[in-house]
């Protein structure tokens, strides 16, 4: 498997990951009928966990034992900041179509980048982002989903804080030992919540294979196409392809689920791509893992 990832060229994983991570969110969102969003963000996490403790083993225990409390509050936060993101973005999902909450969503990212620099052009691309947001915003009363608009920022949120402390985990931890970590905590939490709402759904053998196959288009598997594309790119070059992908997004949700956006909603996302693009070409260099 590595390598074959190691003879595709490093755009075409991203691209990759971006297909798949969006993949998984269309077939979620599919089954959000008979499988609430919870339950979904629930077996997400556990597939990532699983996956991710298996293949961090030989490092957990060694991480593990040299960690201190701070290190281990770092991965607490970290695994809070996983479930707080996956379970926002599926609220939202079930509420919105899929491109505008992933647009929405990308405000955090965003704002990471811009909070590192100090260039006077990044207000530019934060003026064109709010453009963008409040075109999305416009439009018949009621035509999007105020709670569903709410989460969307709140995954906004999240995917900052992820960011940020997926940074202090990768100078803290070994290998993807803290992800897996992480990934765990965010299970933990998801768990009572998740199995609440999906209660015996969870075992149906069909729903069951299917939410574990969202969990590894979700995570599992752009987790590796992009691990391995930042072995070979430069971070700001990852930047900077992973903006299309709330462009992804609405393409998927169009295919899959045929939510047709308006030519005003199109153009709002271009606006909250292009601003995204910018502020990775132009700002300061934010936090890596």
């Amino acid at each position: 498997m590595t390598a074959l990832l190691r003879s595709v060229p490093p755009p075409g994983l991203v691209v990759g990951g971006i297909v798949s991570v969006q993949l998984g969110a269309g077939i979620a969102k599919g089954i959000f009928d008979s499988l609430p969003p919870s339950a979904v963000v629930f077996m997400r996490l556990l597939t990532s966990a699983v996956v991710l403790t298996l293949a961090s083993r030989p490092l957990l225990k060694k991480s593990l034992r040299a960690a201190t409390r701070s290190d281990k509050l770092v991965l607490v936060g970290f695994g809070l900041a996983l479930a707080t993101m996956n379970f926002a973005i599926y609220q939202s999902f079930a509420r919105i179509p899929l491109g505008i909450a992933v647009t929405i969503e990308f405000l955090g990212p965003l704002g990471v980048s811009v909070a590192f620099s100090r260039r006077r052009l990044d207000l530019l691309w934060v003026g064109l982002a709010a453009l963008g947001v409040v075109m999305l915003m416009r439009g018949d009363a009621g035509e999007l989903d105020p709670v569903g608009i709410a989460f969307a920022l709140l995954a906004a949120a999240g995917w900052a804080s992820y960011i940020l402390l997926s940074a202090q985990t990768g100078r803290r931890f070994e290998g993807s030992s803290g992800l897996a970590v992480a990934s765990v905590v965010g299970m933990a939490v998801m768990a009572p919540v998740g199995v609440s709402a999906g209660g015996t759904q969870l075992v149906e053998p069909d729903l069951f294979v299917i939410a574990i196959a969202i969990g590894l288009l979700s995570s599992v598997i752009p987790y590796s196409l992009e691990l391995e594309a930042l072995r070979r790119m430069p971070a700001k070059v990852f930047g900077i392809l992973m903006s299309i992908e709330p462009v992804a997004a609405a393409l998927v949700g169009l295919v899959l689920l045929n939510e047709v956006l308006q030519l005003r909603e199109w153009a709002a996302i271009g606006c909250v791509v292009i601003a995204c693009v910018g502020a990775t070409r132009t700002g300061a260099q934010a936090p890596e893992a």
